[in-house]
């Protein structure tokens, strides 16, 4: 069979495709691919769930797709993207995010709840190839009555809302008492006349009344906390009504806690878990493990303990998974290339050009993507009839990198906004330093027993995509006894126009990497270096 020209239409459809894809929406759930075993399955089940990932790692994919097969079945189910309250503050944060999940399950009881089967406009973009619902519709009459009661907890917070905080309410009112006596007397006279002969009744009848009024006055303090505290079990009630109607438990998808301030990551998860204990609804969150605070110990304890209160579901392919990490990102590749009459042998690819886009994206599906179309567009400059040939290579991919390196430094800043951006950028600039002057490697090492900022900062810049973990267990031949982690620094600091020559590329995937990895020179051990 021929090989694919990268010049052709259905190249450039793929290109498209991936545009489209590149952002988690309801039409990019055809092509969801699995990111971990067992994960959808999990994330279906009766159980809170917090489900960890690097941004572009497919959380939110998983979610959306979470979402159509509640919606195939007919199961309550509601999506809050808490991007929306970035910068928001407790306790009005709180009570943006419960009016947001309320008017979700709103939109469900009035569209999916009662949509006929054979309304194909609705479910089409609902669940788009995933057909029609497995459910018949549930009775109006009792939706109508639930979407009432929401309607007056929508007004309630609303007005919460939009009030001060601790302010100080006068509040005078008059009680009226009156009394009221009726009285009534029969009098007979009984007379016995001769010359009559007659008997005489005599009736009396009055009213006696008297009233007063006595004005009593008060003043208290308006606290949104007490009354998000007083109304729990009128949120549990809705649930519970919820699931008599469905006959079925009811799902809250909350995606991207990390944009909440962290502090007020767990108490915003502690009231939704006090809502949902026990009342048959189940939280599925998703976020950045190093830039989330789920759980705080104390007394009491806030938020949700992982293993006790929820589970967790882990997205995160590092490179360290390399030979899993590159199966899935060359099956999400493939989809999209049969969705544009493309073979799955992806033979306008070269096998060092997708080991190189592996390494650039880290195992993020999104970066993989994103850096893949910049590689297409870096071979089709190149022209035909190029020396290095028609397909696309590892100098493509590392053009492609670098040129992608903004718009992983825009999501830096954009993930790490006030006081935790100069701290991180301060340690990110060390390591980069080490790397490329003092080290002259693509990798290095730090001690698995060192503790404190630095190699917490060090985590977190895994998380946000500029470090990436290659191996969690190396020895040194120099420091017996020591266990280190590897990493690698992100391909865009010294690809494409930041290209350093001479540079060490440790390829740590291949088994002849082991002894370049021992090097003592590796060693990382602080801003000092």
């Amino acid at each position: 069979m021929a090989r694919i020209d990268i010049h052709s239409q259905e190249v450039t459809t793929l290109l498209t495709r991936i545009e489209e894809a590149t952002r988690s929406t309801e039409e990019g759930v055809q092509f969801f691919v699995e990111p971990a075993e067992d994960a959808l399955r999990r994330a279906l089940s009766k159980r809170h769930h917090i489900i960890f990932g690097r941004r572009g790692s497919g959380k939110s994919s998983l979610l959306r797709k979470v979402q159509v097969e509640l919606a195939r079945e007919r199961r309550p189910v509601a999506w809050v993207d808490l991007e929306a309250f970035k910068g928001h503050s407790y306790p009005d944060l709180l009570i943006s995010v419960l009016m947001k999940t309320l008017e979700e399950f709103k939109v469900w009881l009035e569209t999916a709840a009662t949509a006929p089967a054979n309304k194909s406009s609705f479910w089409n973009k609902v669940l788009g190839v995933f057909g029609k619902p497995n459910r018949p519709p549930f009775n109006k009459t009792e939706c109508h009555q639930l979407i009432a009661s929401i309607d007056e907890h929508l007004k309630a917070l609303s007005e919460q809302l939009h009030s001060a905080d601790d302010a100080s309410i006068q509040r005078s009112y008059e009680r009226r008492h009156s009394v009221e006596e009726s009285l009534k007397a029969d009098v007979a006279v009984k007379a016995e006349a001769v010359r009559l002969g007659a008997s005489t009744s005599v009736s009396a009848e009055g009213t006696l009344a008297d009233s007063s009024h006595v004005t009593h006055a008060e003043s208290y303090k308006r606290s949104k906390v007490e009354f998000l505290r007083r109304h729990v079990m009128n949120f549990q009630r809705v649930f519970k009504d919820m699931a008599r109607l469905s006959a079925s438990d009811s799902f809250l998808i909350l995606d991207d806690l990390y944009h909440l301030r962290r502090s007020e990551q767990p108490l915003v998860l502690d009231y939704l878990h006090s809502i949902a204990k026990g009342n048959n609804l189940w939280l599925k969150v998703g976020t950045i493990k190093h830039r989330s605070s789920w759980y705080v110990h104390g007394s009491p304890p806030l938020g949700m303990k992982l293993g006790d209160d929820a589970d967790e579901i882990d997205l995160d392919l590092t490179l360290e998974k390399y030979s899993i990490a590159k199966s899935f990102l060359r099956q999400i590749l493939q989809n999209l290339s049969r969705s544009a009459s493309l073979p799955d042998s992806l033979d306008f690819l070269t096998d060092t050009g997708l080991d190189r886009l592996v390494l650039a994206s880290g195992g993020v599906a999104r970066d993989f993507l994103a850096i893949f179309r910049r590689s297409v567009v870096a071979a089709r400059e190149r022209g035909r009839g190029s020396s290095r040939g028609d397909r696309i290579g590892a100098e493509d991919v590392n053009v492609a990198a670098g040129e992608f390196e903004p718009t992983k430094r825009e999501e830096f800043k954009r993930d790490t906004y006030g006081e935790d951006e100069p701290p991180l950028e301060k340690v990110f600039q060390a390591v980069r330093r080490f790397c490329l002057e003092t080290a002259n490697s693509n990798c290095f090492l730090v001690d698995k027993e060192v503790r404190g900022s630095d190699v917490e900062a060090i985590h977190e810049l895994v998380d946000l995509k500029l470090l990436h973990l290659i191996r969690s267990r190396v020895t040194v031949s120099k420091r017996q006894g020591r266990i280190f982690e590897a990493y690698m620094l992100d391909l865009s600091q010294y690809a494409g126009s930041r290209k350093k020559r001479d540079l060490e590329l440790i390829e740590f995937w291949s088994s002849d990497s082991t002894e370049q990895l021992r090097k003592a020179s590796l060693i990382y051990s602080g801003e000092s270096n």
